[in-house]
């Protein structure tokens, strides 16, 4: 199904502002709002527009950002937390690894000893690269992770 060059816009609009404030709350009520479209039409025209729910695009903008702040900064992993938009120390965490495979700490370490020069590879690309791929629930990655690791015998 293809989605109007205007409806495309909307969601556009509402992809930025979420880009733009990705440590602001952002419910579907709000984003459709933006939008000028309703709740339930503003979900399934996102998905179909970007390949992931809002939720989950807005979880991979904040945990793109943790991952840029832990690498350049000397923060402190509570700070980058509340900085990127979590309440809860444990949530960041959980989804944190769930989403990268490491803590927060541990990836800090790595990206920090693994810092080889970037050399001509611009910014955007490398970042790019680097975006975490949401392309299923966080749930599902972890029910299959608990899946795999039982032994069948």
């Amino acid at each position: 199904m293809t989605q109007s060059p205007e409806l495309l816009r909307r969601l556009l609009r509402a992809k930025d502002h979420m880009d733009r404030a990705s440590h602001e709350d952002w419910p579907v009520a709000r984003l459709a709002g933006i939008s000028a479209v309703s709740a339930a039409h503003f979900a399934r025209s996102f998905k179909d527009a970007f390949g992931v729910p809002p939720h989950r695009y807005l979880l991979s903008r904040r945990i793109e950002r943790a991952v840029a702040l832990l690498r350049d900064t000397d923060l402190p992993i509570t700070e980058i937390a509340l900085q990127t938009g979590w309440t809860s120390l444990g949530t960041f965490g959980r989804i944190f690894r769930d989403i990268t495979g490491d803590s927060p700490g541990a990836l800090r370490d790595r990206e920090r000893t693994d810092a080889p020069a970037q050399g001509p590879v611009p910014e955007c690309h490398a970042r790019a690269a680097r975006r975490p791929d949401l392309k299923i629930a966080v749930l599902e990655k972890r029910r299959r992770t608990g899946l795999v690791s039982v032994d069948p015998t």
